[in-house]
């Protein structure tokens, strides 16, 4: 499998529509390649707060219909990175969440399309960062768990500060994903949890991590970029400088069974511990 993540820079002189067009554009460039990752809230950069609001989209906005086409021009599966969604008034829930409200909520929404162009899933950021600021309280939670079956791998979804919380990886790798795909808008001064995590998801789980990041500054926030491909060893395969690139990596799903094989570490978890005694 090839796999291409496209480390995109936000610039705050660049409207929101010409992103999208160049967005489109690398995606188009990446035909050669099976699966392609853009990264989170790219169309607004992931800490300019203020444009959230502003800049949502519904879930089959201009962002999913230029994404979509690009997908289907390319022949690629396209994990397009996340946008600021706004649930529609009424509709309930865009996405099958039972707890998702139709009330014009926002949501840090990723979509992921066919080689056809058609929407293959959509998931909605579960943990939001910013400790009772920022993304925490502009943004709802979403509240499933989304994988997606391609050919010859099983990819799940999980974005940013997700990757914080090993929890959800292990969750996903039990409903059967074997490549962990995350978007992200990582701050530069944390880029060393940035390449720790990502190696610990892999190891841990035994899977594939992808970890696709943004480039320049958002809102003034310089970003650490070094998008990372890791194996199911915790080998990094490929990484990314600090600017602008497209990370382009070959490698075999079939390592991931392999692993699990030959070190089979998953089979011996130990669930269900009772607490401590007070």
């Amino acid at each position: 499998m090839r796999a291409s993540l496209i480390q995109m820079a936000v610039d705050e002189g660049e409207s929101v529509d010409s992103r999208r067009q160049r967005a489109a554009a690398l995606v188009r460039e990446q035909a050669g390649s099976d699966l392609v990752v853009l990264p989170e809230l790219w169309t607004t950069g992931a800490f300019a707060y203020e444009d959230f609001g502003r800049e949502a989209e519904p879930l089959e906005g201009p962002t999913f219909e230029t994404m979509a086409k690009a997908a289907a021009d390319a022949g690629v599966w396209l994990h397009a990175g996340s946008i600021p969604e706004r649930a529609a008034s009424g509709d309930g829930s865009t996405q099958g969440d039972a707890a998702a409200r139709g009330d014009g909520t926002l949501y840090n929404t990723s979509l992921v399309f066919s080689p056809s162009g058609e929407l293959a899933a959509a998931y909605r950021k579960i943990h939001r960062f910013g400790f009772d600021q920022g993304e925490a309280v502009l943004m709802g939670a979403g509240r499933e768990l989304v994988t997606v079956p391609l050919p010859g791998a099983t990819l799940g979804l999980g974005t940013c500060y997700d990757l914080r919380f090993p929890e959800l990886f292990r969750a996903l790798v039990d409903a059967g994903a074997e490549v962990l795909v995350l978007p992200a808008g990582w701050p530069e001064r944390r880029r060393a949890h940035w390449t720790l995590l990502a190696q610990a998801r892999a190891v841990e789980n035994q899977a594939f991590v992808l970890a696709c990041g943004t480039a320049g500054t958002h809102a003034g926030v310089p970003q650490a970029g070094h998008s990372i491909v890791v194996d199911p060893w915790g080998e990094v395969l490929a990484e990314a400088g600090p600017g602008e690139e497209v990370l382009t990596v070959d490698f075999d799903p079939a390592k991931v069974a392999a692993t699990r094989e030959q070190f089979p570490a998953l089979k011996d978890r130990v669930l269900g511990l009772t607490p401590p005694r007070r």
